[in-house]
C-alpha cells in the first residue's frame, strides 16, 4: 500500500475513539490483543420471550468470568460503542433497522420462532456492530494485530432486510465492508467455522469479488444453505467457499479443510484483512449440532489462521456468533484468544483423502490449491 493510502486509511480508521484498559497487557507491557465487549450484551435475553432458548446472557457470563479468572490472557478488555444507524445500512435496508429498533421501543416481539428482540435488544445489537466496526478500525490503524468481539447477539445469519437464526444484524458482514470503504481494504478474507452455514454473510458478498467467504459448517442443518457447489455468483464466482461437513466429523476433517482447502485459496486472495466467524457450536459438548471437535480443535484453526495472517503482515480479527454449552464455550474461546495472541506453531495435517479431496476437485476451478 502506498503511503498516502496508508496515511488516509489511518486518519479514518482513528475517526471514532476507543476506549480501553491497559489493566491488562502481554509481553512487553503490550496487550495480546484488544477484546471488546459491553454490559448491553448481557441485557438482550431471548429467555424471557422463548423459555429455554440456548442464546442466553450466559453464555457472555461464562466467558468473562474465565477470562477474569486468567487476567485476561493479556488482552485488553475494550468497551464497544454503538455502531452508527449509516454503518448497519452498509448491509441492511434502512427499514430492517427501523424494524428492529421500533420493536425494541414498543417492548419487543418475536421475530420468528427462534430469534427474539427485547427492549434491550437494539442497544446490545447496535454494540455488537459497533464492537465489530472499532475493532476493524483498530486493526487497519496497526493499533492491534488481533481482535476478538465478545458480543451478542450473534449476526452470521441475518440477512439485508431479514433478522433470523437468533441474528439481527451481520455484525461481520458490517465490519468487512467497513474495512472496504472506510479504512482502505481493498480484499477482505472472512472464515466462518461456526457449525451453521453463515448464510446472511455469504449473501452479503456472493457476487462481490473483493471479498473471499469460506465457511466449514455441519451439513443438512439450520439454515440449510451453504452446498459445496454454491461458490458466488457472477463477478463474484469463485470467492465463496462452502465446506460442509457431515455430523460427527472431528478434527482431523475440519484441519484438513482449513490447511489444504480454505488457506491455499485465501494466500492466492492475498487480503489486507483476515476476520472470523467464531461459533464454537461445533464442539462435542454443544446442544445444536452434531459434530465433534474439541476445545483444543479451535485453537489449532486459529493458530492456522495467526500464522496465514502473521505471514503476510495483515490484522486479525474475530467475532463470537454460536456456542451454547457455556462451559465448553468459555474454554473454547479461552483458547483460541491464547492461540491468536501466541507463537506456537500450527501443525500440519495430511490432507483428508475423502472430503478434502471432493472439495478440491469443486474449488480448485478457482484457485490453486
Amino acid at each position: 500500500m502506498c503511503a498516502a493510502r496508508a496515511c488516509t486509511r489511518n486518519a479514518e480508521c482513528l475517526r471514532r475513539g476507543l476506549v480501553v484498559s491497559h489493566d491488562a497487557a502481554g509481553p512487553g507491557g503490550h496487550p495480546a490483543g484488544l477484546y471488546f465487549h459491553h454490559r448491553s450484551g448481557l441485557e438482550h435475553d431471548p429467555g424471557k420471550q422463548i423459555p429455554g432458548h440456548p442464546e442466553t446472557p450466559a453464555r457472555l457470563e461464562a466467558i468473562e468470568s474465565a477470562l477474569s479468572a486468567q487476567e485476561w490472557l493479556g488482552w485488553a478488555p475494550t468497551q464497544a460503542p454503538r455502531a452508527l444507524e449509516s454503518e448497519l445500512e452498509l448491509i441492511h435496508g434502512a427499514g430492517h433497522v427501523e424494524q428492529i429498533r421500533q420493536m425494541a421501543l414498543s417492548g419487543g416481539g418475536l421475530i420468528d420462532s427462534d430469534t427474539v428482540v427485547g427492549e434491550r435488544s437494539y442497544e446490545a445489537a447496535l454494540r455488537a456492530a459497533g464492537g465489530a466496526c472499532a475493532m476493524v478500525r483498530a486493526l487497519m490503524a496497526n493499533q492491534t494485530a488481533a481482535g476478538f468481539c465478545g458480543m451478542r447477539p450473534p449476526g452470521h445469519h441475518a440477512e439485508r432486510d431479514r433478522a433470523m437464526g437468533f441474528c439481527l444484524f451481520d455484525n461481520i458482514a458490517i465490519a468487512a465492508e467497513l474495512a472496504i470503504r472506510e479504512c482502505g481494504a481493498r480484499r477482505v478474507f472472512i472464515f466462518d467455522w461456526d457449525v451453521h452455514h453463515g448464510n446472511g454473510t455469504a449473501g452479503a458478498f456472493r457476487r462481490r469479488s473483493d471479498v473471499l467467504f469460506a465457511s466449514i459448517h455441519q451439513e443438512r442443518i439450520f439454515p440449510g444453505t451453504g452446498l459445496l457447489g454454491d461458490v458466488g455468483s457472477g463477478p463474484g464466482e469463485g470467492y465463496t467457499i462452502n465446506l460442509p461437513v457431515p455430523a460427527g466429523s472431528e478434527e482431523d476433517l475440519w484441519l484438513s479443510l482449513v490447511e489444504h482447502i480454505v488457506l491455499p485459496a485465501a494466500c492466492a486472495f492475498e487480503p489486507d484483512l483476515v476476520l472470523i466467524s467464531a461459533g464454537f457450536d461445533a464442539h462435542v459438548a454443544d446442544p445444536l449440532a452434531g459434530c465433534r471437535l474439541q476445545t483444543g480443535s479451535f485453537a489449532e484453526m486459529a493458530r492456522h489462521v495467526r500464522d496465514f495472517a502473521s505471514e503476510r503482515r495483515v490484522p486479525v480479527g474475530a467475532l463470537l456468533e454460536g456456542g451454547y454449552e457455556p462451559a465448553a464455550l468459555a474454554q473454547s474461546v479461552l483458547a483460541t484468544l491464547t492461540a491468536l495472541a501466541g507463537d506456537r506453531p500450527a501443525t500440519s495435517v495430511a490432507p483428508e483423502a475423502l472430503l478434502t479431496s471432493r472439495a478440491a476437485a469443486h474449488i480448485g476451478r478457482y484457485w490453486p490449491l
